[in-house]
């Protein structure tokens, strides 16, 4: 989608006679459906000034093509700006310039991460140059007319109101790298900005390059393809097994073969191997050629498995961004403008009631937008009145859209040392479901403890990570979590009186790879930063957000207590929703440890149902020796 397309004449007429953001914002609409913000708008008006006054002064010839707000399929990134012609070699470019309306940035030590004043407050953002080079590498990975018609791509940014600061935070050492691939030009740099362009646009000729960029066919490039199979090739952590490998094989079989549109779902619990076979999945059928997209609705989950999948690699992780994004960008998408999109967590797909979705249903979104898409879901981990990614959901909405539906299920216990008793007692002490399962599980193989203190929890957790394990602590969202003046863990939060005991959230600056991060250890999960990820060993502190009723003998959760406000939205008045969901919530994050979990609650009724039950498994163990 192209929100403005003409030659560099046209396009400067169009800036002196004060149309061009009319033209853009009349485009914009007709794509959309509403109209475009002010601050967007003000943002057009202000940078395409500043763009014509490069363009006109650099000397390009008149008929260079000129792009704005292009989306490169298939994504919903837009380019600010992009440039095409010939140098004067004779070669067929195009420069691509990443626009900011930033007076003022920081550095970070984080790799290509800055913090910019935006929207009234400090951010932390990508750097520009990065952000450019990024949008470069994705046109170059997955639009055939880059490398059919032989079209060499450049990038740059482009900071209009930015004076250099000396020393300039954007050109700190840990930026060295992206600022020499892609030039970042501030303020007084127009002169060096022309020349850039002039270089590799300026002789012209840029209407037939832009009408193939136009109209390039979405699909991998064969160095994308060679690229996502290096990263498989070799790392353990994604090979296959048992009826992994059968669900994988049934995957690829139905995308290669179906003829017509399909939904597969995988259901699958706790430690079963979904992501494993979803990744898996995910590059195969890659490699097959196929557009394709890795859909998590959780950001966090899907950074640690980007990273994961990356972490061998020192430079050019942010080449498979692209491919993994989370679930609301569909609301637009052309029907099956994918060839397969692969959903894991799946249950967290929302409705129309969540916050910053402006569609109703990401189920449907995701299904018409793609010829095959597959779901990976776990019924049981539904955790707020939003999320309705239900294998049920799922083949209702398949139905509507004339989508064959194709249904397993993965039952083999991998994570929890494979201690399927101990996923099945979790579910009958939270009152979940009844499974009857009282067969428990190998002490030897998977430690399980319910701890008096948090204290000798954390201590616990700590040692865990001493010894070699990757361990850590994780709580329901039973305190407050300040947010000013708290961006990097700065305030204890998590905090329980009697025992003197005080620990912060998770860093909501370093929030998505909190998981990996060596200071996470000194720091509180939440459910949003740990659900679909595993650890060694596990540690769940229980709030006042759940509770025991010994007189009736059940759990309740309370509502005051619980402070994810999304998360009981509606539910004052849906006890028993509300307990099922904070039980979803607590049966999630004890399910997380490959070798142990330890449990520490502060409603005393609550634990001492813990230990009558885990004495009653004990007991009957003792009983079928």
């Amino acid at each position: 989608m192209i929100l403005y397309s003409s030659n560099s004449i046209e396009f400067r007429n169009s800036v002196d006679n004060n149309t061009i953001v009319e033209k853009i914002e009349d485009s914009f609409i007709s794509a959309f459906g509403k109209r475009p913000g002010r601050g967007e708008k003000q943002a057009w008006n202000n940078s395409m000034q500043f763009m014509e006054k490069i363009v006109r002064n650099s000397g390009v010839a008149d008929d260079c093509g000129i792009l704005i707000e292009f989306t490169i399929p298939p994504s919903s990134k837009r380019v600010d700006f992009i440039i095409s012609g010939q140098s004067s070699e004779g070669n067929d470019n195009c420069v691509i310039i990443e626009l900011k309306q930033w007076d003022n940035a920081q550095a970070t030590e984080r790799e290509d991460i800055v913090t910019a004043f935006v929207g009234g407050k400090y951010r932390d953002m990508t750097h520009p140059s990065y952000q450019a080079w990024s949008y470069k590498q994705m046109l170059d990975d997955m639009n055939t007319a880059i490398h059919k018609h032989a079209i060499t791509s450049y990038a740059c940014s482009y900071l209009h109101n930015y004076s250099e600061k000396y020393p300039e935070p954007l050109k700190s050492k840990q930026y060295s790298d992206i600022v020499s691939n892609t030039p970042l030009f501030l303020k007084h740099d127009t002169e060096k900005l022309q020349c850039f362009i002039k270089k590799y646009v300026g002789a012209g000729k840029g209407m037939e390059i832009l009408y193939q960029i136009e109209n390039g066919e979405i699909k991998p490039s064969k160095k994308l393809i060679n690229y996502v199979k290096s990263l498989f090739d070799g790392n353990n952590e994604f090979i296959l097994l048992d009826e992994q490998k059968v669900a994988y094989s049934t995957i690829i079989d139905i995308a290669r073969n179906a003829n017509f549109k399909c939904t597969i779902i995988i259901k699958g619990g706790p430690g079963t191997g979904k992501s494993v076979v979803s990744l898996n999945a995910f590059g195969k059928l890659l490699q097959d050629g196929n557009n394709i997209k890795f859909v998590a609705p959780n950001q966090a989950f899907r950074n640690v498995l980007r990273e994961q999948l990356t972490k061998n690699i020192v430079r050019g992780k942010g080449r498979v961004n692209h491919l993994f994004t989370g679930s609301s960008q569909f609301l637009y998408s052309q029907p099956d403008a994918f060839d397969v999109l692969v959903v894991d967590e799946a249950h967290r797909l929302k409705n129309g009631a969540a916050y910053m979705y402006y569609g109703k249903n990401q189920v449907d979104d995701i299904i018409k937008a793609s010829k095959i898409n597959v779901f990976f879901v776990d019924d049981s981990q539904r955790i707020r009145p939003a999320d309705i990614g239900s294998s049920y959901e799922i083949k209702r909405v398949a139905a509507l859209n004339g989508s064959k539906v194709y249904e397993m299920e993965l039952q083999a216990q991998f994570r929890c040392t494979g201690a399927e008793g101990f996923i099945n007692w979790i579910d009958t002490v939270l009152q979940l479901r009844e499974t009857g399962n009282y067969n428990g599980w190998d002490k030897n193989l998977f430690n399980f403890d319910i701890i008096d203190s948090p204290n000798d929890l954390r201590d616990i957790i700590i040692e865990k990570n001493e010894n070699g394990n990757v361990a850590r602590i994780v709580a329901g969202y039973a305190w407050k979590w300040t947010k000013s003046g708290n961006p990097n863990s700065e305030i204890d939060d998590v905090n329980i009186p009697e025992h003197a005991f005080r620990m912060p959230w998770n860093s909501r600056a370093n929030r998505d790879l909190w998981a990996i991060r060596e200071e996470g250890l000194a720091q509180v999960g939440c459910i949003h930063t740990t659900q679909g990820l595993e650890f060694d060993y596990i540690g769940v502190i229980f709030g006042s957000d759940l509770k025991f009723d010994p007189i009736e003998k059940k759990l309740v959760a309370s509502y005051d207590d619980y402070k994810d406000t999304e998360g009981k939205k509606g539910l004052d008045v849906n006890q028993n929703e509300l307990t099922k969901l904070v039980c979803n919530v607590y049966r999630t994050l004890m399910s997380r440890g490959m070798k142990g979990c330890y449990i520490y609650c502060v409603d005393k009724n609550l634990q001492e149902h813990f230990k009558e039950r885990l004495s009653y498994i004990q007991s009957r163990l003792d009983i079928d020796k």
